[in-house]
């Protein structure tokens, strides 16, 4: 199987899987590295840190479009290396917080931060939040990862 198919289906199932799990945490959090990492359960309305909150089919709406520019990215472009590594998990992250606003209205989050003020996120962030980093990187310093 390609990398276009499993990356993100890796990415999406860690991000069920530990969504699905994250429901079972106490109320008040798990504490996994004192001062450093902690589990606590949130229902993220909005989208990055929140925002858009009040406007609840404006994330869905946004996350769609940014999976379909992802996808026509990919298949007209052709990225190469770490643009193409990071383009798939950003696809994967997408996805995976777009199941969640259309299915349940909110995204889980869990992950927190305990030694800075950080907002709670999830698998699903994390691997957006990669994959955009290796975009970055690719067009900084490796610019043969974009055929013309």
């Amino acid at each position: 199987m390609r990398i276009e198919i499993w990356l993100p289906l890796i990415v999406l199932a860690a991000d069920r899987i530990t969504k699905e799990l994250s429901l079972r945490l106490p109320p008040e959090g798990l504490v996994l590295i004192p001062g450093v990492l902690g589990l606590r359960y949130v229902r993220n309305r909005g989208i990055a840190f929140s925002l858009l909150s009040g406007v609840p089919w404006l994330p869905a709406i946004l996350s769609l479009l940014i999976i379909i520019a992802g996808i026509l990215f990919l298949r007209s472009k052709k990225p190469r290396g770490w643009a193409r590594i990071g383009l798939l998990l950003m696809l994967g992250g997408a996805l995976g917080n777009l199941l969640d606003r259309l299915f349940r209205g909110f995204v889980p989050d869990m992950i927190e931060t305990l030694f800075i003020p950080f907002p709670v996120f999830n698998v699903a962030d994390i691997s957006l939040t990669a994959g955009c980093t290796l975009v970055i990187l690719s067009l900084l310093f490796r610019s043969q990862d974009f055929p013309n």
